[in-house]
């Protein structure tokens, strides 16, 4: 099954960067994750590794995940290593007035083939995309928030 929804934020790119890359806020605006925690000594960049895990209806799926492309204030991507197959991929691109249209891609399959497989695919599809709208969202109202506050400080600061 594959996923791709996409935002336009009113912020500019590093902004959006700086949150789609911190580990530390993943939670905070991921809909449907209940779990992401870095897994060895790389917190971010190529080759860093997470524990995921996305409420699916009653269950929890997910599982340890790699960073796999690290392009800064453009893309990241990963894939699984254990756990279901799975492939994301966050794509920041310029945006209207100095913006940033973001995109959020999600691929995954059932493991073992066959229709049980496929009809777990399907009556997951509507929850996922659900959690990847809702995602970004959220992200873009946490973003243009830290736009807001950022600049509410450098007002104060030349007072």
């Amino acid at each position: 099954m594959r996923i791709a929804e996409r935002i336009e934020v009113d912020a500019p790119r590093a902004l959006v960067w700086q949150l789609v890359t911190d580990p530390a806020r993943v939670l905070d605006f991921f809909a449907g994750v209940t779990r992401w925690e870095v897994e060895g000594a790389r917190r971010t960049g190529m080759g860093a590794r997470y524990r995921m895990l996305m409420r699916v209806g009653s269950a929890e799926v997910g599982g340890l995940i790699e960073v796999v492309e690290f392009q800064p204030e453009c893309d990241l991507a990963w894939t699984s290593i254990t756990g279901v197959d799975q492939r994301g991929r966050w794509r920041l691109r310029a945006g209207a007035r100095g913006g940033t249209r973001v995109e959020l891609r999600l691929q995954y399959g059932v493991a073992g083939g066959g229709i049980w497989s496929w009809l777990s695919e399907q009556l997951a599809g509507p929850i996922v995309r659900g959690n990847v709208k809702r995602t970004l969202r959220q992200l873009k109202r946490a973003v243009e928030q830290e736009r807001l506050r950022a600049e509410a400080a450098r007002r104060r600061a030349t007072r």
